[in-house]
């Protein structure tokens, strides 16, 4: 994998796992980087292994290679085993240039992943996202979508995907334009806002944007964990008058006036069972889980169902959920 794009070497690499994976699931996967790689790390990886079957080796970081890594690389052209897919990724640039043109004389596919620079490159891009997420996008749109998103390939795909997954069929510039009003400021209480008022897809919608642009995972939970509490701090005080809500509780009076209208809908009981959501959050994204974004997705999706349930609940329809 050559280039400077690190989303198109991403996808090549995938490209490659994927083809191994199909090949041999059970195949043996080594992933290192070149930079300080001790020569016999790198020899144990390439060896035949005891066990047989297929194996995958990526060395990332190539153009970082010290030079005895180098020259043991370029001999292992020479003489490829043919049980083993090798992976090298050269981030682009002259350095350890020379190792790329060994290889690819030795017949080894070469995948380009050049910087996408021009906005041509990047309105094909865009086009090409949302073509292979099922959806056509009109011209206009593209546009809006590479002005609204900017040059990161990343923002782009993803933005490209969330369209067609929210607008289907063709994305036009109206689309484009729900999708991005007030985006830019997404924050972790931007989410905490929307999850409190019971809004399960504008809870989603804006917990993968603040994903995306980068919003700590531990802020987010933060949020939550702080709207929720002050919604049960001020709905369990009787009284309805802003000011002394915000004697009483210390808090700065829009706070107080923000969580009455936030606690509406709400119950006591489910906002005592979201607290205990929001507790099992933040050991969640502090290690506890696999996944945080996956963690905060289901925290997000279950406090709005305790909403909607105890709602209900209050409504005389269903019991809510234990």
């Amino acid at each position: 994998m050559l280039g400077e794009e690190e989303l198109l070497r991403s996808r090549a690499v995938a490209a490659v796992r994927a083809a191994t994976r199909a090949r041999d699931p059970d195949a043996e996967e080594h992933e290192m980087a070149a930079l300080g790689l001790p020569l016999g790390t790198l020899a144990d990886a390439l060896a035949p292994s005891l066990f047989g079957g297929h194996r995958l080796v990526v060395v990332t970081g190539v153009h970082e290679a010290a030079g005895a890594l180098v020259d043991a690389l370029a001999s292992y052209a020479k003489d490829p085993d043919p049980t083993l897919t090798l992976v090298l990724v050269h981030n682009g640039g002259k350095r350890n240039e020379a190792l790329v043109k060994v290889f690819r004389a030795a017949g080894a596919a070469v995948d380009d992943c050049p910087k996408v620079t021009s906005a041509g490159e990047r309105i094909a891009f865009v086009r090409n996202e949302v073509r292979l997420h099922g959806g056509r996008i009109t011209p206009d749109a593209v546009t809006a979508l590479v002005e609204a998103v900017g040059n990161d390939l990343r923002s782009l795909s993803a933005a490209a995907g969330q369209l067609v997954s929210d607008f289907g069929g063709v994305v036009d510039a109206e689309a484009v334009a729900r999708f991005h009003r007030g985006q830019a400021e997404v924050t972790g209480f931007t989410v905490a806002e929307r999850v409190l008022v019971g809004d399960t897809a504008g809870s989603i919608e804006m917990l993968r944007w603040a994903l995306d642009r980068g919003v700590p995972h531990v802020l987010i939970a933060d949020a939550l964990a702080d709207g929720v509490r002050t919604a049960a701090r001020v709905a369990s005080v009787g009284s309805r008058d802003v000011g002394e809500l915000a004697r009483t509780l210390r808090l700065p009076p829009w706070k107080v006036k923000k969580a009455q209208s936030q606690a509406r809908g709400w119950s006591i009981e489910g906002l005592q069972q979201s607290l205990v959501v929001t507790a099992e959050l933040n050991a969640d994204v502090k290690g506890m889980a696999a996944s945080a974004d996956y963690a905060l997705e289901r925290a997000v999706r279950r406090i709005v169902a305790i909403r909607s349930d105890t709602s209900a609940a209050r409504a005389g329809r269903v019991p809510p959920r234990r």
